[in-house]
This record gives C-alpha cells, structure tokens and sequence, in this order.
C-alpha cells in the first residue's frame, strides 16, 4: 500500500529544505498513512546541523497535545539530506522507533520510508508514493 503527498505540499517542504540547506531541515507530517494532508518546519536542535537533525521538543511536544484535543493527526517526519542520498542513514535508524511513523526523506529526490522492526538498518521499509 502507498501514500499520496500533494506536489504543493512536497513543494513547500522542498523549498524549506533549501532555505535551511546546508544544513538538515526537518519537521513534522500530518494526515494518515494512505494521505500526507498537511506538515510544518520545526528547528533542528542537533548539535551538528549540518550531519544530524533533531526536531525541536517544544514543535514536537504542540503537536502532540493538539491531535490529543482533535488537531490533525501526527503521522510522521520529515528531513533533507543534503547529500542528496534520500536514503536513511546508520543516525537515522538508530534515532528511529519502530512505531510505524513515516519518514519522508528529501535529497536530490525524496523518498518515504515507514519506521518499523525490520528493513534497512533494521527498521526502515520503502514505501511508495504518489504524488498528486
């Protein structure tokens, strides 16, 4: 099964990327597995920017408390590499928790990758996408 991500929505995370760039820019996706609908920027507080990324705890932790009180429902991240390989890396795994979250991973393309307990460094699956 596959996932839809409008090419505006896509667009607009592409175009956070490359403002952020060198660095790795990162933030939050919406919706439900089947339909990313919605996403937002949040600062990478990783000591190394420019290698790693670490979602802010404060865009995090709103996010949470609002899908708890019926806000749209947190489905995932999103990160550059500015590489360019969209591939999670050896960090990325290890960072990772087998929750099923998505991981949308924009390089010099973008691919989506679902966290979970087997694939690539032990916990990524591929999985495709559609882009409307």
């Amino acid at each position: 099964m596959g996932c839809r991500i409008s090419r505006s929505l896509l667009d607009a995370i592409r175009q956070e990327s490359a403002i952020v760039a060198p660095e790795e820019a990162c933030g939050l996706l919406f919706g439900t597995t089947a339909q990313i609908d919605g996403w937002t920027p949040a600062r990478n507080v990783a000591e190394q920017p420019e290698r790693r990324f670490e979602i802010d705890p404060a865009t995090l932790f709103a996010a949470l408390r609002a899908e708890r009180t019926g806000g749209a429902a947190l489905i995932g991240y999103w990160h550059s590499h500015p590489s360019g390989d969209p591939t999670p890396s050896r960090t990325d795994g290890a960072m990772a928790q087998p929750d099923g979250k998505l991981w949308l991973i924009l390089g010099s393309e973008f691919r989506l990758w679902q966290a979970g307990k087997a694939g690539l460094h032990g916990r990524f699956e591929e999985v495709p996408i559609e882009i409307d």
